[in-house]
């Protein structure tokens, strides 16, 4: 076979491709969702995320991410989300041990927040208080952790 006949047969390859490629660019999603999490207030441990629908709302949620903890501020991210209505449940695992921490009468020894800075009085919030839209494209949320024991706690 003649080299410029294998070129031509890729470029025809190449333009019968081109409205394929059209259609499908600009349509995907990145399915990248950002957490910053503000008030970390020291830089060992982790920042745990934990995503949630409705029904798995203050239980054990499938989607979940981690970064290591940075004071201040520490962005966590989950890739691969779908579309849909999602509420996160955040906490500052500082000794790394992958659980609440827990105080007498179960208040939390470390850091806890929920999307839409939804309040936390004397129980976790509603659903609809933390409840965010995800339409698939890359987003970041924001939410500040509260302390209930400790430096920082009272300011809730």
């Amino acid at each position: 076979m003649h080299p410029i006949s294998s070129f031509a047969r890729v470029g025809k390859l190449l333009v019968a491709a081109l409205p394929l490629f059209a259609l499908t660019a600009g349509q995907g999603s990145s399915g990248l969702l950002h957490v910053a999490v503000d008030n970390v207030r020291d830089h060992t441990g982790h920042v745990h995320v934990d995503l949630c629908t409705q029904a798995q709302f203050l239980k054990d949620c499938p989607i979940t991410g981690n970064a290591p903890a940075h004071l201040g501020e520490t962005t966590v991210t989950l890739s691969g989300l779908k579309p849909g209505r999602y509420a996160a449940q955040v906490f500052y695992d500082q000794n790394g041990n992958n659980k609440i921490d827990r105080a007498l009468f179960g208040v939390p020894k470390e850091g806890v927040g929920f999307s839409n800075d939804a309040r936390i009085k004397l129980a976790p919030p509603k659903w609809e208080e933390a409840v965010f839209d995800y339409d698939g494209q890359e987003k970041t949320i924001r939410l500040k952790l509260r302390y209930f024991i400790g430096p920082g706690s009272g300011s809730q």
